[in-house]
């Protein structure tokens, strides 16, 4: 479950220039923001809004420009044009607009690599503290207070160059949440964990995250950690945001094949709606049938997406069920996916996939070229039109 920010609960606060600003209100606006390279877009957002307190989870494929984002908003790449706003000031409109030595002091950045000093593990918490003139008590109580949230006091005095990977991101994480930024920006920051030692961390964060309801902007691979982490989920594909909204829109209703491929809906069929009557509409691909919620024009061209965990699989022989959809298949191929397996269908030129946990594998004696029913309801199918009719 993602975390409810606690900065949601107050009406008002008191932002950086002292004028009363809501936690509905955006702390982050981006208009028109382009980076090129060489005549090439990098980068193309021509509107995003950052609300106070929410979490913006980023997601796409490699290259699509995530991280040159991330940046681009914590103040350290230049746009070729566009404008960014932090907190009511103007960063970027098109060149440097206030002091930003100034707003970057109000933001803190993770990487997937930890750039620690060589020193130790207090000193490399106390260090951007000490940059912002924080000195004695203060910062011993701010330092001490987060290398306890982290679970590091006993590292205290150790050198940077001796924690393991896990010990070391947990101190630039700590390193971060001690400035109490305003904008917090987390480019990958669990990928270089190792699974055993990602959980926690990934728990500790989103505890600290609760607390101190802190804007941030999380870039991952992991969808699993956009679903934890996110308020809202953005897709980025090829420099432009593909999608943005609440995780369960985005990943149970993505805008088009490109998104449906990166949020985990592996199961996408392209058809002609054949009918649609009383709200339910039967879709024809090349090989069956599909029944899905909605109304649409027949002969319309769409994608029919399914998610491969809203599919069940039965033996061919087992009686009919209350799902819309059955589709007879043979099964072509099994790969492990941690606590699932990953089940493909061949249907005839077709393949439909679906996750399977290992003990319905078992269970239900499932091995390659056994033959099987594919079932799914007609609610897990999100339709995608193709904007013309078929031929």
């Amino acid at each position: 479950m993602r975390p409810t920010h606690k900065g949601s609960e107050h009406p008002e606060s008191e932002n950086a220039r002292g004028q009363a600003s809501s936690p509905s209100d955006p702390l982050i606006e981006v208009r028109g923001l382009r980076i090129e390279n060489a005549g090439r877009a990098l980068l193309d957002v021509p509107e995003l809004e950052i609300r106070r307190g929410e979490t913006l989870a980023l997601i796409g494929p490699n290259g699509a420009g995530k991280s040159t984002l991330v940046r681009v908003l914590g103040m350290l790449q230049q746009p070729t044009s566009g404008s960014v706003t932090f907190d009511n000031r103007t960063v970027f409109n098109p060149s440097p607009a206030v002091d930003q030595v100034s707003v970057r002091r109000e933001t803190a950045v993770v990487f997937q690599e930890p750039l620690l000093m060589d020193n130790t593990v207090f000193n490399n918490v106390a260090l951007g503290l000490r940059l912002r003139g924080v000195s004695g008590p203060e910062l011993k109580q701010r330092v001490d207070t987060w290398l306890d949230r982290f679970g590091i006091t006993g590292l205290a005095d150790r050198q940077a160059r001796t924690l393991s990977g896990g010990e070391a991101q947990r101190t630039s994480l700590a390193r971060a949440f001690v400035l109490s930024p305003q904008l917090l920006l987390l480019d990958e920051p669990f990928a270089g964990i190792d699974p055993a030692t990602r959980t926690a961390v990934q728990t500790d964060v989103q505890r600290a995250m609760l607390d101190a309801a802190t804007t941030t902007v999380l870039v991952t691979h992991d969808r699993d950690e956009a679903l934890l982490f996110g308020d809202r989920v953005a897709v980025l594909v090829g420099g432009r945001l593909a999608q943005i909204g609440p995780p369960e829109e985005v990943f149970s209703r993505p805008a088009d094949a490109q998104v449906a491929e990166i949020v985990g809906v592996e199961n996408v069929f392209p058809g002609v709606v054949g009918s649609s009557i009383e709200g339910m509409t039967t879709i024809k691909t090349t090989e069956f049938e599909v029944e899905a919620v909605g109304s649409m024009a027949a002969g319309q061209s769409v994608l029919a997406c399914i998610r491969p965990d809203d599919v069940t699989l039965t033996p061919a022989q087992t009686l009919a069920s209350s799902a819309r959809n059955r589709i007879a298949g043979v099964i072509d191929n099994i790969r492990p996916r941690g606590a699932v397996a990953e089940v493909t269908v061949r249907v005839g030129s077709s393949r439909l996939i679906a996750l399977v946990t290992r003990a319905s594998l078992g269970e239900l004696g499932i091995a390659p070229g056994q033959p099987v029913v594919g079932q799914f309801k007609a609610t897990a199918v999100h339709v995608i039109s193709q904007g013309s009719k078929a031929p």
